[in-house]
C-alpha cells in the first residue's frame, strides 16, 4: 500500500509555467556544463577538475623533486575541499595528466600502472603515487603573489584559484577534449617551443593573423608521433577559422629480411588509438579476407610501438599495401580541430590560433602586473619596518628604557620617535640576538637593496612597454627549457604529403578479385555462384519461383538493378549471398517499394550509355556513370507517371534505335533524335492506340537489325529489309517481320 501524500499547507504551493521553469532550469543545467566542466579556460589550458587537481597537490607540497604521495591522499583531498564529485572521475582526469601518450607535457608525474597505449586501465588509486612536473609548477608559478583571483570552494570554507598563472602555453600544448551542452573542444597538442616563438612574434606584432603565424606553428605535435597529410592550405584554413582536422598516418619503414623479402615495421600509431584494438581491428580484417596484401600481423612492441607486417608476397608494393590499411582501419585517423574556449574564464568562443595565443599573452602581462604589486606592497611594508628597526638602533638604550619602565610601551615609543604601528610592533617583536652592531648594517643594505627594487618595480608597473619585454623574457625562458634540443620539446610529429595512388588501383589490392555469376529470380531473390557459370539448369529456386536473369561479374563488380519505377540501384558484388541456398530477397540491399518489380540487372561496366524507356513509350539516352546510386534509396533516373513504369532498357551501340510494342508493331528510327539526359521522362519513342511499349533496341545500320528467339537463335534483318519499318520517332510503325518472337522481346540485355 502506498502512503497517503499530504499536500503542503495553503499558500506554500506555487504555480510555475513549465515552459519557464524548463528553460531556466536547462540553461542553467547547460551553463553548468559549458562554464565548469567541459570547456578549459583559454588563459591555462585547464578544466576545472584539472586546475583543482594541481592546486590541491601543491597544497599537499608534491612540488617536482619532492615525495610522491599515493593517488588516494590526493583525489580526497580534492574531492572532500575543492571537487564534491565522483572519486573515480577525479582520479581519470589525475591518471590523464600523467600519460606520456595522452599528454604531450604532462602535468603529474606518475610512479605506479597509469595504463599503457594498449587501453589498458591504470591501477585503482590506492596503489599508484604522483607528484607534479615541472610543466605543472610553471602553471602555478606565482599563485602565491596575488597573481591570479580566489573564490570561495563549494562549501565556503577555503578558497580555490579562478584561474592558474600558466606560464606555460598550456592549452594548445597539451589540448583538451570536451563535450558541452550544445557545444564541444578538440584541440590537438602542439609543440611548447614552437607556440612559444608565435606567442614572441605577437606581442611584437599584435595584430598578425592566424596563416601568418603558421611560419612559427607548423601544426599539431601529438605524444605519439605520426605524420599529417594535409596540404599546408587546408592547415592554415583550419588555424584561421577555428575549426578543421588533422589526417594523422601511422610512421612505418620497409625491413629487409633477406632474399628478396620484407616486413613492414609500424612504429608510432596516430595520437588516441589503442594498439590492442588496431591490431585487433587488423585481425578481423584478415580473417574476413578484406586485405588480400597483407599475410599476418604480430605485437613485438616493449616501450616502444612496434607493429609488424607481413605482405603476402615479396612482389607486393609496400606503399600500396600501406594505402589499403590506411583506408581501412586506424593507422590512418581524423583528428578534429575545435577551438572552443571560454575567453576570459566566461564567453566560450570560437577562436582562431591569433585570437587564443593574444589571450595567453595578456593573462601573461595581467600575472605579472599582479605579482609586481604585490611585491610592491611587500617591500613597503619592509621598508616601513626596516626604518623602523634603524630607529631603534640610533637609540637603543632609551628604546630598552621604555620598553623596561613602561606598562604600555608601545604608545609611548610611537610617541616618542614618531613610528608608526607597524614599527611599533616590529620593534617589540624584534629578537634579543639582533641587537648586535653588525645588524645595523645589514639593515641598512637591506634597506638600499629594497629601495632599488621598488624604483624597478615602479617603473615596470607604470610601463607597458617594460611589461610587454618582460613578458617576452620570461616566454624565452620556457622556449629555453622546452627547445627542440630537448628530449621533451623536440617535436614528434611529421608532415608530408600523401602519397599518390591510383584509387582503382587501391580498390583492386582490397579486394579479392574471383569469377562469379549473378543469378536473379523472378521473385526478385538474388545471389552469387562461384565462379562464371555457363549451365544453370541445375540452379535450384523456391517452389514458386524459377530463373529471371544471370550474367557473369568479380568480387569486386557491382551490380546495377533497374527497377519499374525508373530507380537505378548499386548493389557490391562482395555483399551478396553464396549461392549455396536460395539466396536473399534484393530488398534487404535496397530500399525498393513492395510494388516495384525489376526490369533487369546487370554488371556495371562504366563508359557506356543507355537507351531507358517507359511502358508508354517515352524514352531518353542516359550515361551508364549517371545510373550509379551511392545510397540503399537507389537514384532517379527515369520519371514515371503513377500510371506509367519503366519497361525496357539497352546499350547504345550504333546510329539506329528500334521499339516493339504489345501490339506487336515495330518501328525503326533514328537514334540521334533521342535526346541525352541525366534524368526526366524523356520523348516519345513510339505512339500506341492499345498497350504499350514492349522492348527496345539499338544497332549499327550497317550489320542489321539483331535479335534472339526463345531458343537463343540469332536473326539478322538488312537495312534494305528493314525499309518497311523505317520511319520517323514517334511514330506507330507496323507489324513485326514474320519470325519475330512472340515474347515481343530483342533478346538482348546490357
Amino acid at each position: 500500500m502506498g502512503k497517503t501524500l499530504i499536500p503542503p499547507e495553503k499558500g506554500n504551493v506555487q504555480e510555475i509555467a513549465l515552459r519557464e521553469a524548463l528553460e531556466e532550469r536547462y540553461l542553467a543545467y547547460a551553463l553548468s556544463t559549458i562554464m565548469h566542466r567541459a570547456l578549459p579556460d583559454a588563459r591555462d589550458g585547464l578544466k576545472p577538475v584539472h586546475r583543482r587537481i594541481l592546486y590541491g597537490m601543491r597544497l599537499l607540497r608534491l612540488d617536482p623533486g619532492s615525495g610522491f604521495k599515493k593517488s588516494a591522499k590526493i583525489v580526497g583531498d580534492v574531492m572532500g575541499n575543492f571537487h564534491p564529485h565522483g572519486d573515480q572521475a577525479i582520479y581519470d582526469a589525475l591518471v590523464r595528466l600523467a600519460q606520456d601518450f595522452s599528454s604531450r607535457y604532462p602535468l603529474v608525474d606518475g610512479q605506479g600502472n597509469f595504463g599503457n597505449i594498449d587501453g589498458d586501465n591504470a591501477a585503482a588509486y590506492r596503489y599508484t603515487e604522483a607528484r607534479l612536473t615541472e610543466v605543472a609548477r610553471l602553471l602555478l608559478d606565482g599563485i602565491d603573489e596575488d597573481a591570479v583571483d580566489f573564490r570561495p570552494n563549494y562549501d565556503g570554507l577555503s578558497e580555490e584559484p579562478v584561474v592558474l598563472p600558466g606560464a606555460f602555453p598550456n592549452l594548445l600544448a597539451n589540448g583538451s577534449q570536451g563535450i558541452a551542452v550544445g557545444m564541444a573542444t578538440s584541440i590537438p597538442p602542439h609543440n611548447a617551443a614552437e607556440l612559444c616563438d608565435a606567442a614572441l612574434h605577437l606581442i611584437d606584432r599584435p595584430k598578425t593573423p592566424s596563416k601568418n603565424l603558421l611560419k612559427y606553428v607548423q601544426g599539431p605535435d601529438f605524444p605519439t608521433g605520426g605524420i599529417i597529410v594535409d596540404p599546408p592550405e587546408v592547415i592554415a584554413e583550419a588555424y584561421s577559422t577555428g575549426r578543421g582536422s588533422f589526417r594523422v598516418r601511422a610512421r612505418w619503414h620497409k625491413e629487409d629480411e633477406g632474399r628478396g623479402s620484407y616486413s613492414i615495421i609500424v612504429t608510432e600509431i596516430p595520437y588516441l588509438v589503442q594498439k590492442s584494438r588496431l591490431i585487433e581491428r587488423i585481425a578481423d580484417l584478415l580473417n574476413d579476407k578484406k586485405l588480400p596484401l597483407v599475410a599476418d600481423i604480430r605485437d613485438e612492441s616493449t616501450e616502444d610501438v612496434r607493429l609488424v607486417i607481413e605482405p603476402r608476397s615479396r612482389a607486393v608494393d609496400p606503399a600500396l599495401l600501406m594505402e589499403s590499411l590506411f583506408k581501412l582501419t586506424e593507422l590512418e585517423n581524423r583528428i578534429p580541430l575545435n577551438l572552443n574556449v571560454l575567453l576570459k574564464g566566461k564567453v566560450p568562443k570560437v577562436v582562431g590560433l591569433n585570437e587564443v595565443l593574444r589571450e595567453w599573452v595578456d593573462h601573461r602581462r595581467d600575472v605579472l602586473v599582479r605579482r609586481s604589486k604585490h611585491r610592491l606592497a611587500a617591500i613597503e611594508h619592509r621598508l616601513e619596518v626596516l626604518g623602523g628597526f634603524l630607529v631603534a638602533y640610533l637609540n637603543l638604550d632609551k628604546v630598552i628604557k621604555i620598553i623596561r619602565t613602561q606598562d604600555e610601551p608601545k604608545p609611548v615609543l610611537m610617541r616618542t620617535f614618531k613610528l608608526s604601528d607597524v614599527q611599533a610592533d616590529a620593534i617589540l617583536n624584534m629578537r634579543l640576538r639582533n641587537l648586535r652592531k653588525l645588524e645595523e648594517m645589514e639593515i641598512r643594505s637591506e634597506d638600499k637593496a629594497l629601495r632599488e627594487e621598488r624604483k624597478t618595480l615602479k617603473g615596470l608597473i607604470g610601463s607597458e612597454q617594460q611589461q610587454w619585454k618582460t613578458v617576452a623574457s620570461e616566454i624565452k625562458k620556457v622556449r629555453d627549457t622546452f627547445g627542440p634540443k630537448t628530449p621533451l620539446g623536440k617535436r614528434r610529429t611529421s608532415f608530408q604529403d600523401a602519397p599518390q595512388h591510383d584509387e582503382a588501383e587501391i580498390e583492386e589490392a582490397m579486394a579479392v578479385r574471383e569469377p562469379i555469376t549473378v543469378v536473379v529470380s523472378d521473385k526478385g531473390w538474388i545471389r552469387a555462384l562461384r565462379g562464371h557459370q555457363a549451365d544453370l539448369s541445375g540452379v535450384a529456386f523456391k517452389a514458386d519461383d524459377h530463373l529471371k536473369l544471370a550474367f557473369h561479374a568479380e568480387t569486386t563488380s557491382r551490380v546495377l538493378i533497374f527497377a519499374t519505377n525508373g530507380r537505378f540501384y548499386t548493389i557490391d558484388t562482395s555483399k551478396l549471398p553464396s549461392g549455396r541456398g536460395h539466396g536473399e530477397p534484393v530488398r534487404l540491399f535496397i530500399e525498393m517499394e513492395q510494388d516495384v518489380e525489376i526490369v533487369t540487372a546487370f554488371r556495371h561496366q562504366g563508359g557506356r550509355k543507355f537507351l531507358v524507356a517507359s511502358e508508354q513509350g517515352r524514352g531518353f539516352v542516359v550515361s551508364e556513370d549517371e545510373c550509379v546510386a551511392n545510397t540503399r534509396k537507389g537514384k532517379q533516373i527515369l520519371n514515371v507517371k503513377p500510371k506509367d513504369g519503366a519497361r525496357a532498357i539497352a546499350v547504345v551501340e550504333g546510329e539506329l534505335a528500334a521499339a516493339i510494342g504489345e501490339n506487336r508493331k515495330m518501328v525503326v528510327f533514328a537514334l540521334k533524335d533521342v535526346p541525352e539526359m541525366s534524368r526526366g521522362a524523356g520523348v516519345r519513342l513510339q505512339r500506341y492506340k492499345d498497350g504499350g511499349l514492349s522492348d527496345v533496341v539499338t544497332f549499327v545500320g550497317k550489320d542489321g537489325l539483331t535479335w534472339l528467339d526463345a531458343a537463343g537463335r540469332t536473326f539478322t534483318m538488312t537495312l534494305k529489309e528493314l525499309s518497311d519499318w523505317r520511319g520517323n520517332r514517334a511514330d506507330a510503325g507496323r507489324l513485326a517481320p514474320k519470325g519475330f518472337p512472340k515474347s515481343n522481346s530483342f533478346g538482348r540485355r546490357p
